[in-house]
Parts: structure tokens; sequence; C-alpha cells
């Protein structure tokens, strides 16, 4: 009754539609923290250097031939970050 409508009308005040645009398409997130992140049309995530394993966001970068691990993270955009701090 009437603490499902209470509930109901406080989800619908929540911001449920950051990054979104008016379209409902996802918007990348380009730059972040002063820096250009390295977008990737043929990776899952966007980002070069940036993978999901196991629920959260891996970034790694190829240096002489070999995949260096820079950390794992919560969220794409934040590994794309640490991607693009460690490339420079």
């Amino acid at each position: 009754g009437a603490a499902g409508a209470a509930g109901a009308a406080g989800a619908a005040g929540e911001p449920r539609e950051q990054g979104l645009a008016s379209s409902q398409t996802i918007v990348p997130v380009t730059a972040a923290e002063g820096f250009q992140l390295h977008m990737s049309s043929s990776n899952a995530t966007g980002y070069t250097g940036v993978s999901l394993e196991r629920g959260r966001f891996q970034a790694r970068r190829v240096v002489n031939g070999r995949q260096v691990y820079i950390g794992v993270f919560g969220t794409a955009v934040e590994a794309a970050v640490a991607y693009a701090r460690s490339v420079g």
C-alpha cells in the first residue's frame, strides 16, 4: 500500500540517467582526470588496454613486447585513466 507508493516515489527521484543521452544510448567517456582516454572500437570495454575480468576492469599495457599489469578497478573509466596515466 502506502509504503510501496513511497518507495516508488523515492526511486523515481533517483538519478538513473547519468551517462545516458536523451536517446537512452550510452555516451562514452573520452577524457577524465585531465587525461585523454585511449578509445578502442574493437574492445568490448571501449578502451585500449582495459579488459573485464571476473566483474572487475583490469588495465594492462605492452612494453617491449611484454604485457605489464597496471591494476584492477571498479569501472572501465578508472582502468582507462590508469592506462592513460601509465602510457603518458
